[in-house]
């Protein structure tokens, strides 16, 4: 019970301002709460409805009084904004349709909105209203996956043209284990030195090492993107030197996005291979020798095998940060080099499309989960091997 009590502040801060406000964040993935307040009469004639049958006049009669039930213009347009998110051209056909609806009850209510807009007459119209206007919504989590209901309500695949965000996915996955890779390969053999260098040495090293946690991310990109610019100190040397002719296009590509994370993250792969390392005795690999093993043979039999648990949980933990990255691929990489991040930016900035946004993000957060899982499943059955 004491240590119940010792624990419990750090559980509670850890609830309050990190599971909700990521939990709430996710919620909005399938949240469609306004729509569903906003059309519950529609909702409700047209949940007994099924494409691609003739929309029914009482949908119509239902749609105009909860168009007229929103008290005010500006919460229409709130409404009509969510409304386009899942097809386009609802915004201005909401609001050109409320400006021009009939203040007396019309001998055809269907007639009255074909007369307003032809498109009231498209039944993929009608289904979209149908299945968003549901407390709960699948759409946006299929259309991170590059899916959609149609309007039978089956799950289908967007146009090829309109499937962004499979592929924004994979290329984020890229470039994370790209980064995780070239990590490994930088930081391997500077882990493995740290562990040979006297102790004064180690001292300047780890310094050296750390540095970089200790400068703004914005201030390291900033500094890459004038040292890979066209005119910068890099493409200067280089042309100083007679090896190339005219300056190399350094930056804002998958160049300089990859140079730049790599920096950045390159600490998060030293200081778990140095961990893994310091543990292994050096008689190890002298006992290699003393029966046979030149030193390559020892190196790869011996001492490599045990820093698998380093290499591993460099790799994890400089992938996983990589996968959230987005200051630096937004500055020094192209726009075929932006991230996940940067959508889940833009639809939260730009289109205030919180919901496009939460499904994003839930996507990153699944994908890090099973990784976890993964990782832990594969370090567990290593240690029952033996």
């Amino acid at each position: 019970m004491t240590d119940l009590l010792l624990v419990a502040p750090v559980v509670g801060f850890l609830l309050l301002v990190f599971a909700l406000p990521i939990l709430s964040f996710m919620y909005r993935a399938v949240d469609s709460s306004l729509l569903y307040a906003s059309f519950p009469r529609t909702q409700a004639i047209l949940s007994n409805w099924q494409a691609p049958t003739a929309v029914p006049e009482a949908a119509y009669r239902a749609l105009a009084e909860d168009m007229k039930a929103i008290p005010s213009s500006a919460e229409l347009a709130i409404v009509a904004r969510n409304l386009n998110n899942f097809q386009e051209g609802y915004r201005s056909l909401l609001m050109k349709t409320a400006n021009q609806l009939p203040a007396t009850e019309p001998s055809s209510w269907r007639e009255a909105f074909l007369a307003i807009d032809k498109r009231w007459g498209d039944v993929p119209r009608w289904a979209v209203l149908k299945h968003e206007t549901r407390r709960l919504t699948p759409s946006f989590l299929l259309a991170a996956l590059d899916l959609k209901l149609d309007e039978t309500g089956s799950i289908v695949r967007v146009q090829p043209e309109r499937r962004l965000y499979v592929p924004l996915l994979l290329r984020t996955f890229e470039i994370s284990l790209s980064v995780a890779l070239i990590c490994l390969v930088l930081g391997y053999p500077t882990a493995y030195v740290l562990t040979r260098m006297p102790p004064r040495a180690v001292g300047i090293m780890m310094f050296c090492v750390m540095l970089p946690f200790w400068t703004s991310l914005l201030v390291r990109t900033t500094a890459w993107i004038i040292l890979l610019q066209g005119n910068g100190p890099i493409n200067g040397v280089l042309e100083l030197a007679g090896i190339i002719q005219k300056p190399l296009e350094l930056i804002f590509n998958r160049f300089g996005t990859l140079v730049a994370m790599s920096h950045v993250l390159l600490p998060y792969m030293i200081l778990p291979l140095y961990s893994a390392m310091r543990a292994i005795p050096e008689t190890h690999v002298m006992a290699a020798q003393s029966l046979g093993a030149n030193r390559r043979i020892a190196f790869l039999k011996v001492y490599l095998p045990q820093t698998t648990s380093g290499i591993g949980a460099g790799l994890l933990l400089v992938f996983i940060l990589a996968l959230g990255y987005y200051i630096t691929p937004a500055l020094v990489g192209g726009p075929g080099d932006q991230m996940v991040s940067y959508m889940i930016t833009y639809n939260v900035n730009k289109v205030i499309n919180w919901g496009m946004a939460s499904a994003l993000g839930f996507m990153l957060l699944l994908t890090t989960v099973m990784l976890l899982l993964v990782f832990s499943r594969v370090i567990r059955l290593r240690q029952v091997l033996g």
